[in-house]
């Protein structure tokens, strides 16, 4: 299902016109009202007027998560105050947390996209959306649930948490789509089977998964768990929450709103635009927002975009599932490492459960790596020495992989911790050494 064939449907030259179109209002709105773009603005000698199309927006700054830190809470709103009906933060877990807010034409927009992230799903005005994404101050709960009541789907707000509730709730109301995070959703399955549910036999068709990465591997353990069939989506609080892209039934690769969003993939070392399929950062600018339209964001996260025509008969551009993010990427003695991989490796050994912890840590001057991973039951009440066997496999993966040794721990099914939101999957205690 298609939910606004009128511009995900767009051609390309028609897209690439509304996009400047648009471009052109969002700069002279934040060149007016925000002091801060100004001020980049003058910097570079420029003015919005000098920016005549999406191709020139390579001549202008980037935008950081440091620059809504530093303009905490509000300094970078486009908008008085009296028009901003709603704010959604960070955790801030790393100093101050960045701060957006929405006009009531934002909550429109971000209602809009939400709807399309459902609809690539198969999702309908039929259905019964369960939304177990955490609701406050997280952006995931209230952008998948306003998209579900614009679609005229049933919305069930039963947020994330209390997964024995939850599982309730899905028997009793027949829920058909279920919206969390991939991690969440194994934990569903996971105490579902404790409780003898039988997923195969519920409606329950299709999840919507987003706000952490996980692998294909991921995907599939969910799929055969549940009983569903899964759909990455993508979004980021400072864009505007869930919604920027989706994933439809063919799966190849996730459609951006790029008339609401328009993405660029930089060398994040150099901050050189790189061209079609090549890899590299992700850069946002919003160009329909009202309250905190962001100019050339940085996502941090690693991907690459396609625009070839999708065989479900969008035209969006289309991006490659995340790999990584800058951010996250581990430096092990010389050596660049994503969590990712570690993950791919570990699902794609058969005695493996999809629950594991990294922890990184100093012995003397030299960076130690340490994963620790869990087996099915059957498989840890089983002889000592198969459960060498299998640590040594896994090591023996990880180095092939990665091209370093790791310390490798094999422990206690459910022993590591079930995050009822996003997954804690990296432990870097070097800074605390």
């Amino acid at each position: 299902m298609i939910y606004n064939p009128e511009f995900e449907c767009l051609p390309r030259s028609a897209m690439k016109a509304l996009q400047g179109e648009r471009l052109g209002k969002m700069l002279s709105h934040v060149y007016e009202n925000v002091p801060f773009y100004r001020k980049k603005f003058e910097n570079l000698a420029l003015k919005p007027a000098d920016i005549e199309s999406v191709d020139d927006l390579s001549s202008l700054f980037f935008t950081t998560k440091d620059d809504l830190r530093e303009n905490y809470p509000f300094n970078l709103f486009a908008v008085p105050l009296q028009q901003v009906v709603r704010v959604h933060s960070s955790s801030g877990t790393t100093g101050k947390p960045t701060v957006v807010g929405y006009t009531r034409h934002d909550i429109e927009l971000w209602a809009e996209v939400a709807a399309r992230t459902l609809a690539g799903a198969g999702c309908t005005d039929s259905d019964i959306v369960q939304v177990a994404y955490g609701y406050g101050l997280f952006t995931g709960g209230l952008g998948m649930h306003y998209g579900a009541e614009k679609m005229g789907a049933m919305t069930i707000p039963v947020s994330g948490g209390n997964t024995k509730r939850q599982l309730m709730l899905l028997q009793d109301f027949k829920s058909t789509i279920l919206a969390c995070t991939p991690s969440y959703a194994l934990l569903l399955g996971e105490i579902g089977e404790e409780m003898g549910v039988d997923f195969s036999t519920l409606p329950f068709r299709a999840g919507v998964f987003g706000a952490e990465p996980s692998t294909e591997k991921m995907r599939r353990e969910v799929e055969n768990r549940l009983h569903i069939k899964g759909y990455d989506i993508y979004g980021l609080s400072e864009v505007i929450g869930p919604g920027v892209s989706f994933e439809c039934d063919e799966q190849d690769g996730l459609h951006i709103n790029e008339d609401h969003f328009y993405p660029e993939i930089i060398n994040p070392q150099t901050g050189e635009v790189l061209p079609e399929g090549e890899q590299g950062e992700l850069v946002f600018t919003c160009l329909t927002k009202e309250a905190l339209p962001l100019i050339r964001y940085r996502t941090k996260d690693i991907t690459a975009l396609h625009y070839g025509k999708c065989a479900c008969g969008r035209t969006t551009v289309r991006m490659e599932k995340v790999t990584g993010r800058t951010d996250d990427m581990l430096i092990i003695r010389g050596v660049n490492v994503f969590p990712s991989q570690i993950e791919t490796v570990l699902l794609s050994i058969e005695e493996t459960e999809p629950h594991y912890q990294i922890i990184v840590q100093k012995r003397g001057p030299i960076d130690e790596l340490e994963i620790q991973f869990e087996v099915n039951e059957d498989i840890f009440s089983d002889e000592v020495k198969k459960l060498l066997a299998i640590e040594q496999k896994v090591a023996r993966e990880i180095e092939s992989v990665l091209g370093l040794r790791a310390k490798v721990k094999l422990v206690e099914p459910k022993t590591i911790h079930r995050s009822e939101g996003k997954a804690k999957r990296v432990i870097d205690l070097r800074k605390e050494q």
